[in-house]
Parts: structure tokens; sequence; C-alpha cells
């Protein structure tokens, strides 16, 4: 079975609203209605970018690896605003819990588990009519299970 982008991006983004406490939209700004904070600055936008196979089993196998490249991008009044909320978006993705080298913040992706992550890029900040933006790209290596 392949990886599906869509349900990476979807438990990334669940999981970004509920480490980071703020809402995140899916390719978009979030709406009024999303939680936890609707469009109420700092939010994130969270954008998938396309995936790589891995280097898992043969092609054609059952099985398969890919590496999903995610980008966020916190948005706030200030650039020390949109710098937290990137400082938080970073650490809901890497934390890990002490001692156990397991990772803070579940992914729970339906149909794969994600076996690896890491910080890719960031860019900075960048500013816009008064509206700052900081963005990030993160890798998550998923596996799927075997059928």
């Amino acid at each position: 079975m392949s990886v599906s982008g869509r349900q990476v991006a979807l438990a990334s983004q669940a999981m970004l609203q509920t480490a980071t406490g703020r809402s995140c939209g899916y390719g978009t700004a979030p709406t009024a209605a999303s939680l936890p904070t609707g469009v109420t600055l700092p939010y994130c936008v969270l954008y998938e970018l396309g995936q790589v196979a891995g280097l898992g089993p043969a092609f054609g196998d059952s099985d398969a690896d890919a590496r999903v490249l995610l980008q966020v991008s916190s948005v706030g009044t200030t650039a020390e605003q949109a710098s937290l909320q990137a400082d938080k978006a970073r650490q809901a993705f890497l934390a890990r819990v002490p001692g156990s080298g397991q990772y803070l913040n579940p992914i729970n992706v339906s149909g794969g588990t994600v076996i690896g992550r890491e910080l890719d890029r960031e860019e900075g900040t960048s500013v816009v009519n008064s509206t700052y933006s900081y963005v990030q790209r993160f890798v998550l290596t998923v596996s799927t299970p075997s059928s």
C-alpha cells in the first residue's frame, strides 16, 4: 500500500493544533470556525509539498516507505509572534520524551506509521502587508504495514 500524503498532512495538522494550542489551516488560513482559536493570530498553515519513495521494500511490494515533505508557515502580527509560533511548531514536530527517545507529540496517520522526523529547512521571517510569516519545512518518513 502506498503512503497517502493527504493522510499524513491531516494527521500532522491535528498534531500541530493539539501541541501548539493554535489553529492550523491546510493549504489556506484557518476559518473562523477552526478549532481551537479560529483565525485569531498567531496560527499555522500546513502545505503538503509531495513525497519521495523511501529506501524500503522493492518497487511493487505491498509495503512502502515514503519521505513526505510538509511546509509550516507560522503567521503572526509581529515578527516575534511569528517566530514564537514557529518555535512551537518545531517543538511539536521534534520534541522527544526525556529518557525514552519517543516523540512527545504523536502523529497518528491512518494506514501508516511515522518512523522518522526531521527539520529540512527554515526560511525565516518575512512580512507582507503587516502580516509576518516564518516558514519551515519538515520531512516525515512514513511506513505502511504489510498486507
